[in-house]
């Protein structure tokens, strides 16, 4: 099985993009803290989700998440092909 769950602050608003379809995708990074350490991860959500984050999530907010681990790569405009891991949000509580 691959689930994660993280407890962590929203680094920022999250970035919403709308497609055609009305489907919706929210991005952005969470804060995960562990002594003196930060560790930051990229995560995003589908749907009623997104939706979610897009209104209740602010910078700082400490959110509960529950998801799945994606690794995707891709090419830049110069051609440079990129590693991303990310975390697919499945499930989400504020704090």
């Amino acid at each position: 099985m691959n689930q994660i769950v993280l407890i962590g602050n929203m680094g920022d608003f999250a970035k919403v993009t709308q497609f055609d379809n009305g489907a919706k995708v929210a991005r952005f990074q969470l804060a995960t803290h562990t002594g003196r350490d930060t560790k930051w991860h990229r995560m995003f959500a589908w749907g009623n989700i997104a939706q979610f984050i897009e209104r209740f999530g602010s910078k700082g907010k400490q959110i509960v998440v529950t998801g799945n681990k994606v690794e995707r790569t891709y090419v830049t405009k110069e051609g440079v092909t990129k590693k991303v891991e990310e975390i697919e949000v499945r499930h989400v509580v504020g704090m």
